[in-house]
């Protein structure tokens, strides 16, 4: 999320959106946008301190 941040200045990603980030030397494809949409929908389940992570990368609905 902060690689698209970064990149794009904003987090207003569209639910088709998939990103390519590396990890180890490998690249992995995320489907950013569904796990954004999942998790706005369900953020009444998370704790707190996932939500403050979330807020804490400009996602005004976490807070």
């Amino acid at each position: 999320m902060a690689q698209y941040k970064d990149r794009e200045g904003h987090l207003k990603v569209a639910r088709a959106h998939t990103e390519t980030v590396v990890v180890e030397d490998q690249e992995h494809t995320v489907k950013l946008g569904v796990f954004l949409s999942n998790t706005k929908s369900r953020r009444g389940k998370l704790a707190a301190d996932k939500l403050q992570q979330l807020a804490n990368l400009g996602l005004d609905w976490a807070t």
